[in-house]
């Protein structure tokens, strides 16, 4: 299970009502933040969520709107010292790195802010493997270079089946944790389990992917196969498809159609531009795709897969 915060969902500048790109995922109380625009670090506050375990920075590109709230972020962490947060790792293309390595000079001069950052230059691939998540990177087509979405993926899993272990006579305690683990056992009688007489179909983890500015959506969706959760942007209308195109964005409706062709369980989209209601925006994709959600600052959903 997963757990979104929509910190800002505005394109390329802020408006009165949103601020712009950034997102906070949450897994089993581990966070990750996609992309860190100015005002970000408020956004934070203002959600409730606060700064705690705030250590990992994923960067899908290196264009301003998608940046420039780092070195706030870092201010913040290091003069606060919130959570004994004493290092951040700032994963990003070698571009969207040397940009910020370029703001973190200004911001860490006179040594004012005691924080240790990590650049961490990612390339398709899997960059994080924890206990119970993967995070893998791929590439996408933007302006430049080093563009990336991202997947999040909880590991599969066999369903201990507990009628079943009750019929067999496991008692409950270490021995079913060891069948769970992939271990027979030897019951008291001399019997002999194996852990498939007890354990269920492989199940798939909940499955999120995360892309940030991308002028097609070819890229995204084998990466999206079958997610529980897709984020994408929503810059354009199709009726300005050829504008969209001019600055390597996509339209509601490509958005949409990627969910579709995807099979994704739910889109939400973000990066609207100022010059749309977000109302117009979900008319034009849920049109194609019916289970889409527009945005708006502070929105907080859970994405889990549905058994």
């Amino acid at each position: 299970m997963f757990e979104l915060v929509f910190l800002g969902t505005s394109a390329s500048a802020p408006s009165a009502d949103r601020n712009l790109t950034s997102t906070l995922l949450i897994h089993e109380g581990t966070r990750f933040m996609l992309d860190c625009a100015e005002g970000t670090q408020r956004q934070i506050l203002r959600s409730g969520v606060g700064f705690k375990d705030l250590r990992r920075i994923f960067l899908t590109h290196g264009h301003l709107d998608h940046i420039l709230g780092i070195g706030g972020l870092a201010s913040t962490l290091g003069q606060w010292d919130v959570q004994s947060i004493s290092k951040l790792e700032i994963y990003g293309g070698r571009w969207a790195l040397d940009r910020v390595r370029d703001l973190m000079k200004v911001v860490m001069r006179g040594k004012e802010v005691e924080i240790e950052i990590a650049f961490i230059e990612i390339k398709p691939g899997v960059l994080v493997r924890e206990k119970n998540l993967t995070v893998t990177a791929f590439s996408v087509l933007h302006r430049g270079t080093g563009n990336f979405g991202f997947v999040f993926e909880e590991q599969a899993k066999r369903p201990f089946l507990v009628e079943r272990a009750q019929a067999l006579g496991v008692p409950i305690g270490p021995e079913r944790k060891r069948l769970v683990a992939g271990e027979s056992i030897t019951l008291a009688d001399g019997r002999v389990i194996q852990p498939d007489e007890v354990l269920g179909e492989l199940v798939p983890g909940t499955k999120f992917v995360h892309v940030g500015d991308l002028a097609r959506i070819n890229e995204v969706i084998e990466p999206a196969r079958d997610a529980d959760g897709l984020v994408m942007e929503a810059t354009y209308l199709a009726a300005d498809r050829e504008i969209a195109r001019k600055h390597g964005h996509i339209t509601a409706a490509e958005a949409a159609q990627c969910a579709r062709e995807a099979n994704v369980k739910q889109l939400f989209l973000t990066h609207i531009s100022r010059r749309y209601n977000g109302n117009i925006v979900a008319a034009e994709a849920n049109a194609i795709f019916p289970n889409t959600i527009v945005c708006n600052d502070l929105d907080k959903y859970v994405v889990k897969r549905e058994k």
